[in-house]
């Protein structure tokens, strides 16, 4: 049998233990225990979509049972008060810095990424993340905006760009066999993790307020400890593949696809191709129409159902009293949940469908069920159909998820796999405009329509064409990809002597498993699925316990 030697790849003797090299996996290692080291970082980083359960618990920081409120303050002086409580708004700023830093970041570091290898990727998001919640608890400690900012929305970004990436590509190139599925995997606990994240917040907040602390710099503490511990895990259990492995029993399939290259891009010309901005703009597009629904999915429930939410379907929302709004907010929180239950699982069965039909003929089924989806929101909302309203909206969420999940894989067919997770990392800088335009879109409509004295459950139905607009404009994108032209491939000797400066021998190259990658769900893949799944199983449960109360 031919050993793992034989590939060329160095033992890693020498090596420092965060280097590339000390990761190559060795004969009987199971590719199965890599998904789950994924899924550590991006249960952790997750929580991002979480935030939110701090905002009115912060706004109320020094105040405690109620917001001293400083009305006139500007930004700018928010920013340093030491004296006055800060705004749900002016805290929501959060997510924008969340999701620039992300694309951004991704974009910057993703070719050191792939130089790297993933641990070393790993830690640094974890320390990044981890320690920017630290930060961002000595923020909250010494009522500085400018300092929680700085701690968990710009160093924290970072880490959510890091370790949302670190995977991809080590995931494709061990699942060559069904890549969707194997970023789905991994992706999918980037949606998840506010499940686990935003549950366990408000367990721990509960825990630490006292009569003179609200009990968020503490929780920030905590999670900061525990996110670094989990990501640390993830990142040390992640392996690479040596130069020539492939799948035991696994040839590439002889029949050629015509959106499956053979070749690579280099990282150098991906981004002067069309195909790099059309897809780019599919992702942007997707994401935009989606995030805005997530960023107003409580409110939009609550205003368009109101009384109904309550067995009152008489009542307007307006009509409510502050106790009533209080229930209907209880249930709302349940479908801005359930919304991320819809998420996770489309992450994982979008991707693993594209396997099967295709990345492009998915992203075709993302716009076009988008677009009756989207067209027929008010008629479900008018008609006063709580399930299929929040039936049509899951749909939506799930495809959202699918879209970030399935589109490692619609690079890997366009530009192959050899710099996958740097053309990866740059896309992102779609998410982060997708995270402006999205928001403000759905926001500024809403407050448009409020002004000219449009009812409250019909705030949102000009906002679902626009959306539909958008999934349009998407649609014809995905419409126009076609395969690179081949003047942008790389030579197969380019590729070897890239891959030969990983395996310090071009000459010793072969092509086999090697005794590596077999095992299947063996106890110690179990384990270690149980470690991950375990924590998700938990916040699955927490959904529904609150989703079940819109019924």
């Amino acid at each position: 049998m031919t050993t793992i030697e034989g590939t060329g790849s160095i033992s890693g003797a020498g090596a420092g233990i965060l280097d590339r090299e000390h990761t190559i996996a060795k004969p009987g290692f199971n590719r199965w225990l890599v998904p789950p080291a994924a899924l550590c970082i991006h249960l952790c980083i997750g929580m991002a979509y979480g935030f939110s359960v701090f905002w009115l618990p912060l706004s109320r920081a020094i105040g405690i049972t109620q917001s001293k409120a400083c009305p006139d303050m500007s930004l700018f002086q928010e920013l340093f008060t030491t004296t006055c409580d800060w705004k749900v708004a002016s805290l929501g700023w959060m997510f924008t810095l969340f999701f620039v830093l992300l694309g951004v970041s991704a974009a910057i570091w993703g070719g050191w990424l792939e130089r790297v290898g993933p641990r070393k990727a790993g830690v640094v998001a974890a320390l990044c993340w981890g320690g920017g919640l630290l930060i961002g608890a000595f923020g909250v400690y010494v009522h500085q905006l400018w300092i929680m900012w700085l701690g968990c929305g710009v160093i924290g970004g970072v880490g959510l760009g890091l370790g949302y990436i670190s995977p991809v590509s080590t995931l494709i190139k061990w699942f060559p066999d069904r890549r969707g599925m194997a970023t789905g995997m991994a992706i999918m606990g980037f949606g998840g993790g506010a499940m686990i994240g935003a549950p366990l917040a408000n367990l721990l907040i509960n825990y630490f307020k006292t009569p003179t602390s609200v009990g968020v710099w503490e929780t920030f503490v905590v999670m900061g400890v525990i996110y670094f511990v989990f990501m640390t895990i993830g990142a040390f259990a992640y392996r690479v593949i040596p130069v020539g492995w492939q799948p035991e029993g696994w040839t590439p399939p002889s029949e050629k696809k015509s959106m499956i290259t053979e070749h690579h891009v280099h990282l150098n010309n991906a981004h002067k191709t069309p195909q790099f901005w059309l897809i780019w703009w599919v992702l942007c597009l997707n994401v935009s129409a989606g995030i805005g629904v997530i960023g107003m999915a409580s409110p939009m429930l609550q205003e368009i159902f109101a009384g109904k939410l309550i067995g009152q379907p008489a009542l307007a929302f307006g009509q409510l009293s502050v106790e009533q709004k209080t229930v209907i907010a209880g249930i709302a929180a349940g479908f801005a949940g359930l919304l991320s239950l819809f998420n996770i699982g489309g992450r994982f069965f979008w991707a693993s469908l594209s396997d099967h039909i295709g990345r492009k003929n998915t992203y075709y089924t993302f716009f076009l069920l988008g677009i009756v989806l989207y067209a027929l929101a008010p008629t479900f909302a008018a008609m006063g159909s709580k399930l299929l309203f929040v039936l049509g909206f899951g749909i939506i969420l799930s495809m959202y998820g699918g879209g970030f999940a399935t589109v490692p894989a619609y690079l890997a067919d366009m530009f192959g796999t050899q710099f996958v997770g740097a053309i990866h990392g740059r896309l992102l800088t779609a998410w982060s405009t997708a995270g402006i335009i999205g928001p403000v879109v759905v926001n500024y409509i809403r407050e448009f329509q409020l002004a000219a004295g449009v009812p409250r459950d019909q705030l949102y139905n000009t906002t679902m064409y626009i959306l539909c607009a958008m999934l349009i404009a998407g649609l014809i994108c995905n419409y126009l990809i076609k395969p690179v032209d081949p003047k942008w491939n790389m030579s197969q000797e380019e590729v070897a002597r890239l891959q030969a400066a990983s395996a310090k021998s071009e000459a010793s190259i072969q092509h086999g498993s090697f005794g590596i990658g077999r095992g299947g769900l063996d106890a110690k893949a179990a384990l270690f699925w149980a470690f991950v799944g375990v924590p998700l199983a938990w916040g699955v449960w927490k959904t529904l316990e609150s989703a079940v109360k819109i019924f």
